[in-house]
């Protein structure tokens, strides 16, 4: 579910929008179809979906209050939905029941859609690709050495280190000489997928949130970010990983070779 708590998996597989079931359900807001997401509601962290049958059905869970468990339905009623006041069609209501939890755990009238049958949506960057519920790519790519030079950096100011999990990447590189060399891969291959660069991920304000407790513990990381991470071609925001295409789909796994394409033409690998 976008916005929501992600799931650690150790193989999966990988389709034209991303890794199987990410993101392929989303919380609106029941009033006009636009996305929540823990930019403006951070609790959304704490909802944890769990994919059961194959993707036939799913479970919510949330602290102090019960779970539900209910089908997915792929045909149920269109409701218009929008992402980043963009219009993106008609999505598949999940029902009373998932509005109902969603709206008593979140505070504000929500409802639960699903990516419907056929649904086609283009991304964007140098690479654009397809992508379901997300922002805008399908796949994002951070390097565990980017997460420790920017650790290095809160700590040299004083302040604490932040988990990976702040900044909720699809596939974490281990094995990377140096921070951010990421930003220096035209395409990826790992397993049997391959991924192509589409642009550098830009940061909102989401890495604030504590993923554990729903709560936005900020300034870090994005005040050190700031410092050194700024885009002046994108409107002077901050990046942290590599937004990427899926261009080869397959499989994936936790400790598959990487093999990366680096910009200066050449080739090697680390481990993710």
């Amino acid at each position: 579910m976008k916005g929501c708590a992600g799931t650690a998996v150790t193989s999966a597989r990988v389709g034209e929008t991303g890794l199987e079931h990410d993101r392929t359900f989303m919380v609106v807001d029941a009033a006009d179809g636009s996305f929540r997401s823990q930019r403006t509601q951070p609790a959304m962290a704490v909802i944890r979906p769990e994919v059961l049958d194959g993707g036939a059905a799913l479970r919510l869970s949330a602290p102090g209050v019960d779970s539900l468990t209910l089908d997915a339905d792929p045909e149920g009623p269109p409701r218009p939905v929008s992402l980043f006041d963009k219009d993106i069609g008609d999505a598949p209501d999940q029902g009373d029941a998932a509005a109902e939890w969603l709206s008593q755990v979140l505070g504000a009238k929500s409802r639960l859609v699903r990516v419907a049958p056929g649904f086609d949506r283009d991304g964007w960057g140098e690479t654009p690709g397809k992508v379901a519920f997300a922002d805008a790519h399908a796949v994002l790519v951070v390097s565990q050495a980017s997460l420790d030079g920017l650790n290095a950096r809160i700590a040299a100011a004083g302040g604490e280190p932040v988990p990976m999990d702040r900044f909720r990447p699809n596939v974490v590189l281990d094995g990377c000489a140096d921070a951010h060399a990421e930003d220096r891969m035209c395409a990826l291959d790992l397993g049997t997928v391959r991924l192509a660069y589409s642009v550098r991920a830009m940061r909102c304000a989401v890495p604030m949130v504590d993923q554990a407790t729903g709560v936005r513990s900020g300034p870090e990381p994005v005040r050190t970010l700031s410092a050194y991470r700024r885009e002046p071609e994108y409107g002077n925001r901050v990046s942290f990983g590599l937004k990427a295409a899926v261009v080869r789909q397959g499989t994936l796994a936790v400790g598959d070779e990487v093999l990366p394409e680096w910009r200066d033409g050449t080739h090697g690998g680390t481990r993710r």
